[in-house]
């Protein structure tokens, strides 16, 4: 599934960086950690990987005198597996910006890893309200629904509108 954010995310961090005029190497390298093989995989994954070569190639970047270059991860749904792509991606492949990451404590634990540094964090999937909240980063953009909004949405109207005898029935992730 082609998902708007996702382009919009990139669209504007292209924006951003042209201003900056400093990335590593002369090319801009943006990681799309995504799940590739696991629960999110079909509101993410291929999708979310399609999308930002849609997004790249609308761009037109070549036209602007910008070579862009894409890196595709699998998180697996595991925070070490990810944390090494990550590492991997900063250490070695040199990526100025890491987009997607559908899982929350993936994305708390990248968002860390970001903090400080002059890399981007670009989240369109991950839904935690701690990374608006405790966790919050200025190298991180977090633009997607999150934890509060929704159960303090539907929390207030389901609760306004049938009192106090409901239930909720949800996963739990941790």
């Amino acid at each position: 599934m082609v998902r708007p954010r996702v382009i919009i995310s990139f669209l504007c961090l292209f924006a951003a960086t042209t201003a900056q005029a400093q990335i590593s190497d002369g090319v801009v390298k943006i990681g799309v950690l995504t799940d590739l093989s696991g629960p999110y995989a079909g509101s993410t994954g291929e999708g979310a990987t399609i999308a930002a070569q849609m997004a790249l190639d609308d761009f037109g970047a070549d036209k602007k005198g910008l070579k862009v270059e894409l890196l595709i991860g699998d998180i697996k749904n595991n925070v070490e597996t990810s944390t090494g792509i990550v590492r991997k991606w900063f250490d070695t492949d040199k990526v100025d910006a890491i987009a997607d990451i559908p899982n929350s404590s993936v994305a708390l634990a990248i968002n860390e890893m970001v903090r400080g540094t002059n890399k981007a964090l670009l989240l369109s999937g991950a839904a935690t309200s701690d990374l608006t909240g405790k966790a919050c980063s200025p190298n991180t953009v977090h633009w997607t629904y999150d934890t509060w909004a929704l159960a303090n949405g539907a929390g207030s109207v389901i609760g306004k509108r049938f009192g106090n005898t409901w239930y909720f029935v949800t996963v739990d992730y941790v």
